[in-house]
C-alpha cells in the first residue's frame, strides 16, 4: 500500500470524543489512518469493537493499535511479566476485531539485566503472546517500538533481531526517539542509514510494510523529555519524509505530536509535494 499518514488517537478536532468519532473525523480530514490508544488499559468491548471495524472498513480508514504503557517484559516478578503478556495479548484480541494488523507496544526495561539477558527475557514474553495469536488464528504483527531512553528496550538493532528470529514480529520505527536516544540520527544521510539497516536486515519487502511514529521531541542526556510540535522541535522531517520517498517506503505513518492532525496534516502535504 502506499505511505498513510495519520494521527495517534482522537483527533482533536473531533466533536465525538470516541473512537468511532476519531475514525470519521480522520476520514473528513483527509487522513488515511489513526492509531487507536489503549494506553491505559484495553476497555473497548468486543461489540463495540466490531462497530468500530465495520466503520473504518467502510470510510477506508486504516486502524492499528498502541498497547498499554504498562508493559514490562522484564520485570523482576513473574506476576508483573505475566501481566504485561495478558495487556498485549488483550491488545491483539480486540485489534484483530477491528481490523488493525498492527499492535505497537513498548516492551519493557533493562532495569538492573544486562542487554543480552532482557533480550532473551523479552523475546520469551513475546513468543508466549505469539503462541496465543497462532493458537487463536488473529490476523495481528507484534511491533516492538524503537524507544527514546537509554534505560528503556528498543534499540533497532534489537527490534531487527527480534524481527529476524521470530514471525509475525516487526519493528516499530520511531525516528524521534531514535534522533532523542542518541542525540543524532536527524539528517537526510542518517535517515537513509536507519532504512538501509532495516533493508539489509529483514529485506526490501520490509521497507514495502513499515510501521512510524513521528513526533517533535525534547530531549537531553538522558534520552526522551516529551513530545512537541514538529515545528518546535529540531526534528528535521522534510529530511525523512525524502529519504521515506528514495527508499519507495509503504506502510504507515503515525504523528504523536501533541496537535496529533495539524502535523499528520502537514507531514502528508510535505510527502506529497515530493
Amino acid at each position: 500500500m502506499p505511505l498513510l499518514f495519520g494521527p495517534a488517537g482522537v483527533p482533536h478536532a473531533s466533536k465525538e470524543r470516541s473512537t468511532v468519532g476519531g475514525i470519521k473525523t480522520v476520514k473528513e480530514l483527509g487522513l488515511d489512518a489513526m492509531e487507536v490508544q489503549f494506553v491505559r488499559g484495553v476497555k473497548m468491548g468486543e461489540e463495540t469493537a466490531r462497530n468500530v471495524g465495520e466503520i473504518a472498513d467502510s470510510l477506508g480508514v486504516v486502524l492499528s493499535v498502541h498497547a498499554p504503557y504498562y508493559i514490562n517484559l522484564n520485570a523482576g516478578e513473574e506476576k508483573k511479566i505475566q501481566d504485561s503478556i495478558d495487556r498485549l495479548i488483550a491488545s491483539s484480541r480486540i485489534g484483530n476485531i477491528f481490523n488493525a494488523r498492527n499492535i505497537v507496544f513498548h516492551a519493557g526495561y533493562y532495569l538492573k539485566s544486562s542487554k543480552e539477558k532482557a533480550y532473551q527475557r523479552i523475546r520469551e514474553g513475546i513468543m508466549r503472546v505469539l503462541e496465543y495469536i497462532d493458537q487463536n488464528n488473529l490476523n495481528v504483527v507484534l511491533r516492538p517500538e524503537t524507544t527514546g531512553k537509554p534505560t528503556q528496550f528498543g534499540e533497532l538493532d534489537e527490534l531487527l533481531q527480534l524481527s529476524s528470529e521470530l514471525d509475525n514480529v516487526l519493528p516499530c520505527v520511531d525516528f524521534s526517539h531514535i534522533h532523542a536516544r542518541y542525540r543524532r540520527y536527524n539528517s537526510y544521510e542518517e535517515f537513509c542509514e536507519l532504512l538501509e539497516k532495516i533493508e539489509k536486515t529483514l529485506g526490501k519487502e520490509a521497507l514495502k510494510d513499515m510501521h512510524m511514529h513521528v513526533s517533535g521531541i525534547d530531549y537531553g542526556l538522558k534520552g526522551e523529555k516529551s513530545h512537541l510540535n514538529l515545528n518546535e522541535s529540531d526534528f528535521r522531517y522534510k529530511e525523512l519524509l525524502k529519504a521515506l520517498k528514495d527508499f519507495g517506503v509503504e506502510g504507515i505513518l503515525i504523528c504523536e505530536s501533541p496537535n496529533l492532525e495539524e502535523d499528520a496534516l502537514m507531514l502528508k502535504k510535505e510527502y506529497e509535494a515530493l
